[in-house]
């Protein structure tokens, strides 16, 4: 454990250089760009590279994250899937919120009584 410790922090520490964040950023838009390739054959090429440079582009660049931002907003239900695969805390926080406004919504709701037949 203490090696993929010292692995995380030596990644964290060399992607504050600009030159390698840039380096990341296109590594990211190849991967990205060679999926489709990857999807006819046989195997889960598509399915692993893809996030791989969807993840290494929104890491490293603001400009992938405003376009991220954008195409949620228009799709929703796209966005969510890609916040659960890229396992983002911004998603975490916002399903908690979600799910403790609607715990304070059925709490203080009243429970709507539909009327028997012979009524």
């Amino acid at each position: 454990m203490a090696l993929f410790s010292g692995l995380a922090e030596s990644y964290h520490r060399v992607r504050t250089n600009a030159h390698v964040r840039l380096g990341l950023f296109w590594l990211g838009i190849v991967l990205m760009l060679l999926s489709p390739l990857l999807g006819v054959l046989p195997g889960p090429g598509f399915i692993i590279v893809f996030p791989l440079g969807l993840a290494l582009a929104l890491q490293n660049s603001t400009w992938a994250k405003r376009i991220y931002a954008r195409s949620k907003r228009r799709w929703p239900k796209h966005g969510a899937w890609t916040d659960w695969a890229l396992r983002r805390a911004s998603a975490k926080r916002r399903l908690e919120l979600e799910k403790q406004r609607g715990a304070a919504e059925s709490i203080g709701s009243p429970t709507a009584i539909s009327p028997g037949k012979g009524d």
